[in-house]
């Protein structure tokens, strides 16, 4: 073999190691965007963070699992970590992406009402469509409310006017989320709903706050004791009296009244109202019969007699003379002196 040729397993190396030692060329330098390129970038990046949900939970056109998240941030769709295997798959809850998209439709109406003139169709239209978009807030928070017994879309409804102030008086300037601003208002408005309109007996104010104490320490004490606390019990935990406690416990009853014509529900008797006594017209006189029998027993009997005759058989003067033989004068002047004797013997009247 000549010396001069070289064996074919050394000649890589030293193209590799040539290689190596030549420097790269230089890279060309960035051009600057134009005025109309940098417009158009700007527009671009305020449309992606307007739509930065949707970008989130898209369906994968490769997978077609929708709703499916890339795990290693720079990784192509379908490319795999050498390190890591395979980039894992996350399943975004349904709700989850619900309220990410209900969020970024929120932010991008608020956008839009900020800059149209109130009392416009435009306004409007725009103002409706952030109602819709956020009833759910709105059914949320009225399922707080489920043991008061009241209808729930009468609920609803009062929630959705909180709703609506809510949003009229939303900044989105100022950095805070819609739902963080306005879930106060919508629970606010509902409380007020049923301090002031579906009592039957309006309590105080203060009244009504002691109520819900009582009511939480009512559950605390029977969950401790594992039995019904009593009032002393009660007024001991929140330093109240007992007769404070009393009346919250009244206060908290005001809610439905119950009719009084209404069946008992499961002892089968009749109404409350069937059951309640009620003034009896002749109870007087029972007094005043025994008062009449008392004095009556102070009179002659002649004059007793008179006094039956007229007014118990409802005889006339001239019966009553005929009956007894006397003159008509002479029974009138039986009666007179009668009266004057009962009066004068009358213990009520003295």
């Amino acid at each position: 073999m000549s010396a001069s040729t070289a064996p074919p397993q050394e000649e890589a190396p030293a193209m590799a190691r040539a290689t190596a030692l030549t420097p790269a060329p230089p890279s060309p330098p960035a051009r600057p965007l134009t005025q109309a390129a940098a417009q158009g970038a700007a527009q671009s990046t305020a449309q992606a963070s307007a739509q930065t949900a949707a970008q989130i939970t898209a369906p994968s056109a490769s997978s077609g699992a929708p709703g499916t998240v890339l795990g290693t941030p720079g990784t192509a769709p379908g490319a795999q970590d050498p390190a890591s295997g395979p980039a894992p798959v996350q399943e975004v809850p349904q709700e989850r992406r619900r309220g990410a998209d209900t969020r970024a439709l929120t932010q991008v109406l608020f956008g839009e009402l900020k800059v149209l003139e109130p009392g416009t169709p435009e306004h409007n239209r725009v103002r409706g469509a952030l109602i819709e978009a956020n009833l759910p807030l709105v059914r949320y928070a009225a399922a707080r409310f489920r043991s008061r017994n009241e209808p729930m879309e009468d609920v609803v409804q009062v929630g959705t006017i909180g709703l609506i102030n809510a949003i009229d008086r939303f900044d989105p300037d100022r950095g805070v989320q819609f739902p963080t601003f306005a879930m106060p208002t919508v629970v606010g408005e509902i409380k007020r709903y049923f301090r002031d309109n579906v009592r039957t007996v309006h309590v105080p104010r203060r009244l009504h706050e002691l109520w819900v104490q009582v009511n939480s320490a009512t559950e605390d004490l029977t969950t401790a004791f594992g039995r019904s606390p009593t009032t002393a019990e009660i007024a001991e935990r929140l330093r109240i009296t007992e007769e404070e406690v009393l009346s919250c416990i009244e206060a908290g009853r005001s809610y439905h009244a119950t009719s009084l014509e209404a069946a008992q529900e499961g002892d089968g008797l009749p109404g409350l109202l069937d059951r309640l006594g009620y003034e009896d017209p002749a109870l007087d006189g029972v007094e005043h019969r025994d008062l009449v029998r008392h004095l009556l027993v102070q009179l002659p009997e002649r004059e007793q007699r008179i006094l039956l005759l007229r007014y118990y058989s409802n005889l006339t003067q001239s019966q009553i003379s005929a009956e007894l033989g006397v003159s008509q004068m002479h029974v009138s002047r039986l009666l007179a002196r009668s009266f004057a004797r009962l009066r004068s013997a009358n213990r009520i009247e003295a």
